[in-house]
């Protein structure tokens, strides 16, 4: 366990609260013009998946619990928990799906993702930032229509609805943001 002030505190840490383990989703700290700056931490208590929000002032101290982050590839879904190996030891890790969350739809046979670690059990997950889908569903291109124009709405290979440029169709290969499935460029390969 380390203290740390609650305004150094980030998305994906872990932390210990009376003795029970938490998974970060936000931190924001507000400095207003008047008044003691605060910090809202918005966390997952990672034994049961419940969400709870504290605010702390800046300068309080909050335990970090130590957690240790692995690269594990992804090897396959097993009802509803997620399957993962340690490319170094093939030690197998099974991920609970609350875990996992909402990126789920994210994850692809191989892909190589960051499981924090604590005490034997994966708390967290984080994806890489980016990933190549083909695009299944989609408008076709009305004609006059500029690049510059509004996006229009695609459905992906995963099933995740996202907006697209004009000029891409169905069948074209895009990469896309795992944080919130925008659209990126056009995959090069």
């Amino acid at each position: 366990m380390a203290k740390v002030i609650a305004s150094s505190v980030r998305k994906g840490n872990i932390l210990d609260v009376d003795g029970q383990l938490y998974a970060v989703i936000t931190a924001e700290s507000f400095f207003p013009g008047k008044g003691t700056p605060t910090t809202q931490i918005d966390m997952r208590r990672i034994s049961d998946g419940v969400k709870t929000s504290q605010r702390y002032k800046t300068t309080e101290q909050v335990e970090r619990a130590f957690v240790e982050d692995i690269d594990h590839s992804y090897l396959y879904q097993d009802g509803e928990n997620y399957v993962f190996m340690n490319p170094e030891s093939f030690d197998q890790v099974t991920v609970m799906a609350d875990v996992v969350g909402d990126q789920a739809p994210y994850l692809q046979e191989g892909m190589v993702v960051m499981l924090s670690m604590h005490e034997g059990n994966a708390v967290a997950i984080q994806l890489p930032q980016r990933v190549t889908l083909e695009v299944t569903e989609t408008e076709p291109v009305t004609k006059g229509q500029t690049a510059s124009s509004s996006y229009k709405p695609a459905i992906l290979s995963n099933g995740v609805r996202t907006t697209v440029p004009p000029h891409i169709s169905t069948g074209t290969r895009i990469v896309v943001q795992t944080a919130d499935g925008s659209y990126v460029e056009r995959a090069k390969d």
